[in-house]
């Protein structure tokens, strides 16, 4: 568009981008031509897990912690850096443990706090005969 006579501010509205991109891409073309503008891999550091690493982690950790050998089946950032030491010898932060496990596909979540000894029929006849005498009714 630039060889066409358009503005740098033209081309910039038209593809979406920021005007000084696009005179670092004219810039980079008349220097380099097409080749100059290809894609190239962002720089920057080499993932501690590889890609079958990370499907077996994966794997590993919808097995569920007592499968992969912690006392519970609750999986915590510790463990799971625990986890990653012991079966690929990497570490991972447990601060960017999250992201990481956004990017495997899983959502971190909290427990639900409820005792396994909870008696569902006690609590509902406990609703129907106590709570409505405890409970303060509305000014009248």
């Amino acid at each position: 568009m630039l060889e066409q006579g358009h503005s740098q501010a033209e081309v910039a509205r038209r593809v979406g981008a920021a005007p000084n991109s696009v005179w670092r891409w004219w810039k980079a073309y008349r220097e380099g031509g097409r080749s100059a503008l290809r894609a190239r891999p962002a720089p920057g550091r080499r993932p501690n897990l590889s890609a079958e690493q990370k499907e077996d982690l994966s794997r590993r950790l919808v097995q569920g912690a007592r499968a992969n050998g912690f006392a519970t089946d609750l999986w915590t950032c510790p463990r799971i850096v625990q986890l990653i030491r012991r079966c690929y010898g990497a570490s991972y932060h447990v601060d960017s443990l999250p992201r990481f496990l956004r990017a495997l596909g899983f959502s971190c979540q909290r427990p639900q706090k409820r005792a396994f000894e909870r008696d569902e029929e006690a609590v509902a006849r406990w609703v129907a005969s106590d709570w409505p005498r405890l409970k303060k009714k509305r000014p009248v």
